[in-house]
């Protein structure tokens, strides 16, 4: 419609130049998505975004929707996009945002390894590092995810329910960044971004918000306003990409070899977990704790006691055989249960054996962070269940000491 072109328009002939001044007046360098056929026609925009050193990132070669498209077709728009914006400004585009993306874009702009830093997602107030693609391999070269923002972004300008003047898109920043800046202050910093678009903000009767807020960020010390390069270049040399174990990403042996043990001598449990579906957030030690842990609930009555049973006494014939696994040995050796004197030995022997007696399986503790005493006193109390609640405490820490041998061996 020709009067909603006029309103892009007024972007580039008016709200442009009013950003222009405000930026360079405050000294900040803003990051612009640039659309490659748009920077193809503004050419004084592009030289005074050059000559002030904004950073100029790619925003695709058109601004559409690109759900639909098949991978194909938006793997070709993007080296149109990147062959336009190297013609336009003279370099090659390092940044990206496409904005209205499909499930293909962030994997395409990974696969085409140039990039330095992609946007298109809204998921973390701080950067990430991406190297899994669609099909599941893994890339050669990790891309940087800086992640964008949909809330502090003067597009509810433009949407129902939005902002209708500028000071509920000041007092929104406003208070976002307070947030911020106290988590920060409190030992973890994070990133603020904040969406601009020249037909919004640029109007006369918004900009003043946002000059608003730029004097507001700008009478704060250990506050940075960088370019999203600079943003990139920082995170890439304090927080580089660190190659790691992921249990997601393991085929059934290696991910059984390597977990099988956790719930001791029942690789079952692993093999079911594995074979339940395994995503990214099972690759710390709590995830894959929740996808063993699931396995372990899931089971019979009579698998669990299997799983119990598996288990150690505490001080007992086994360990006084050393024929306990490397686990077992560590964790009863950190709780000082094989130094043990005649008469403390004796006392766990005859605890273990009317325990046994008693509900048929041994007593089981996360020994962990725990002494001689303690173990005993819980020993002591606990023989004094009935067997249902015996048997569900015993769960319990049988799920204890397996998240904590995961925690040994992830992050």
């Amino acid at each position: 419609h020709w009067n909603m072109e006029s309103i892009y328009e007024y972007g580039g002939r008016a709200g442009f130049w009013r950003l222009h001044r405000l930026f360079t007046q405050s000294g900040i360098k803003p990051t612009v998505y640039g659309v490659a056929t748009a920077l193809m026609r503004a050419p004084e925009q592009v030289a005074a975004m050059q000559e002030a050193g904004w950073e100029i990132a790619s925003h695709g070669l058109k601004w559409i929707d690109y759900r639909d498209h098949s991978r194909e077709a938006e793997a070709a728009d993007i080296d149109e996009a990147i062959r336009i914006h190297s013609l336009v400004t003279g370099d090659r585009p390092t940044g990206w945002y496409t904005g209205r993306c499909s499930v293909n874009t962030v994997d395409l702009i990974a696969r085409e390894g140039g990039f330095d830093w992609c946007s298109d997602t809204y998921d973390d107030d701080l950067p990430y590092w991406y190297d899994a693609h669609m099909d599941g391999s893994v890339g050669e070269k990790p891309l940087l995810i800086l992640p964008y923002t949909l809330d502090a972004n003067d597009m509810r300008f433009a949407i129902q329910a939005g902002y209708d003047h500028g000071e509920p898109f000041y007092q929104y920043l406003k208070d976002a960044f307070d947030a911020l800046l106290e988590e920060g202050k409190a030992g973890s910093p994070k990133m603020m971004s904040i969406g601009l678009h020249c037909r919004l903000v640029g109007r006369p009767g918004r900009i003043g918000a946002l000059k608003r807020f730029i004097d507001y960020v700008q009478s704060h010390d250990r506050v940075w306003t960088p370019t999203r390069a600079e943003i990139a270049a920082h995170w890439r040399e304090h927080f580089p990409w660190q190659d790691s174990i992921r249990p997601s990403r393991m085929g059934p042996e290696d991910f059984v070899a390597r977990y099988g043990g956790v719930f001791e001598h029942s690789a079952w449990i692993a093999e079911r977990a594995w074979a339940g579906e395994l995503a990214p957030a099972n690759d710390s030690a709590v995830g894959l704790h929740a996808a063993l842990a699931r396995q372990f609930r899931a089971a019979s009555t009579e698998e669990r006691l299997g799983v119990l049973n598996a288990h150690p006494d505490h001080a007992g014939k086994l360990a006084a055989a050393k024929k306990l696994t490397a686990e077992s040995t560590a964790e009863q050796a950190s709780a000082g249960l094989d130094m043990l004197s005649d008469a403390e030995r004796a006392t766990f022997m005859e605890l273990n054996t009317a325990y046994v007696a008693k509900f048929g399986f041994p007593f089981i503790i996360a020994v962990k962070g725990l002494d001689k005493a303690q173990i005993l006193e819980a020993f002591k109390t606990r023989i004094n269940n009935d067997r249902d609640t015996e048997f569900a405490t015993a769960c319990r820490q049988v799920e204890k000491i397996a998240l904590l041998r995961l925690k040994d061996m992830l992050p």
